[in-house]
């Protein structure tokens, strides 16, 4: 019975629409959207419902607006050290900006990250699709629905934050052609990252200008488990140096050579990418391109909020590019004579 008169108590929209002496779609409007309403009426409003003290609901102002207030971020591995500044940066600024974020792990699959902007176009007011595996045209059909930003995946239909990996790939050519690297193989992530085949391309295109010897292996998992059979397929390459698709898989390898006995760097030189959490701890530490991963997240946020808020579609940006650098530590050295 108590319960039951507590419940009874709490006030309604209709409560604040009657003391106001309004429509209940005229409170809707004046606590979820004030600007469409005049000074007067929404004073009004706000005063009855401080004196009843009304709390409109999340639900409800959705509801009235058409808005959730939530953004969903997209990765396709949320284990991947990788995604954890981008995780932050992108929560960091939805959070000052009265948004909640809704983090979803597609596992590398475009199926998934399909099915998932279908089921939550209701849920999120946008998306941000990091490293996404969308093809053009899903990419394109998703973009003509709803607000989407990608993070590393280039796209004429969205707005897109892009980590310049491939210019950090040549600095990465460059260093172990200065150490003597002559025959140089790329260790390539999955088919379906449009970020490998990016830097599979810079890598080619790079080494062939400079006269220098390249091979490919992969396309393998960006996991420490691949690393052992993406090592005993580098070493059968003859390759003295490799460039690696992400840190994991270059980790997983450093380990696997170790148990071989092959030497890193004297018998063998490895550059990964990303620069994760935990790369100058290996052994040995590794030599990796770094970018501002955060805020490439941050960065993506400014740009999806500039579509949601059309006082800032003027300003929108289609494009950031994040610049990326060499970090030298020691698993890469002169090439064994």
């Amino acid at each position: 019975m108590a319960d039951a008169k507590a419940r009874a108590a709490v006030p309604t929209i209709r409560d604040v629409a009657e003391l106001a002496g309004v429509a209940t779609s005229t409170v809707s409007r004046a606590l979820s959207n004030p600007g469409r309403v005049n000074h007067v009426t929404r004073e009004r409003v706000e005063q009855a419902a401080a004196a009843l003290n009304y709390v409109p609901s999340s639900q409800a102002r959705g509801l009235s607006s058409g808005r959730t207030n939530a953004i969903a971020l997209l990765v396709p591995d949320v284990t991947n050290p990788f995604y954890f500044d981008i995780i932050r940066g992108t929560q960091n600024q939805l959070k000052a900006a009265g948004y909640t974020q809704l983090l979803v792990d597609t596992e590398e699959s475009a199926e998934m990250e399909v099915d998932t902007l279908k089921k939550m176009q209701r849920t999120a007011d946008g998306f941000i699709l990091a490293a996404s595996r969308l093809t053009d045209g899903q990419l394109a059909e998703a973009a003509s629905s709803q607000a989407i930003v990608t993070i590393n995946r280039s796209s004429s239909n969205a707005p897109t934050v892009m980590i310049d990996t491939p210019g950090a790939i040549v600095q990465a050519i460059e260093h172990l052609s200065s150490l003597g690297h002559t025959r140089i193989c790329y260790v390539g992530g999955p088919a379906s990252s449009w970020s490998n085949a990016k830097r599979l391309k810079t890598f080619e295109d790079d080494c062939r200008e400079r006269g220098l010897e390249t091979s490919r292996i992969g396309p393998f998992a960006p996991k420490t488990t691949s690393g052992a059979a993406a090592a005993d397929a580098a070493v059968r390459t003859g390759a003295t140096a490799c460039i690696v698709f992400n840190d994991l898989l270059a980790i997983g390898m450093l380990q696997r050579l170790r148990e071989r006995g092959i030497r890193v760097p004297e018998d063998m030189s490895i550059v990964g990418c990303d620069d994760i959490f935990g790369a100058d701890f290996c052994n040995p530490p590794l030599t990796t391109i770094a970018s501002p991963i955060e805020q490439a997240g941050r960065v993506a946020v400014s740009m999806l909020l500039a579509q949601l808020d059309p006082l800032h579609a003027g300003s929108s940006r289609r494009l950031a590019v994040m610049p990326t650098h060499l970090t030298v530590r020691n698993s890469t050295g002169a090439a064994p004579k």
